[in-house]
């Protein structure tokens, strides 16, 4: 699944360096419109809804965490 979240993150915004920042949202390496689309494609591919109060840097910081969102969601 992290390869799979890696190449949507990588079509969404191609100059980023997913696999080494861990502050993404924090250092403004993704705005809220890339957010916006990340959470779009993801709904696509991983048929998951991301809540609103699950939209939070902490969730969109890096590969990993981003990672661990789908993952969770898809486990409720």
């Amino acid at each position: 699944m992290r390869n799979q979240v890696l190449e949507i993150l990588s079509d969404i915004a191609p100059s980023v360096d997913f696999e080494s920042s861990n502050t993404l949202a924090d250092d403004g390496l993704i705005d809220s419109f890339t957010i916006v689309n990340i959470i779009a494609e993801l709904s696509i591919e991983f048929g998951v809804s991301v809540p609103f109060e699950e939209i939070s840097n902490e969730n969109f910081n890096s590969l990993d965490s981003i990672t661990a969102l789908v993952q969770r969601l898809m486990n409720e």
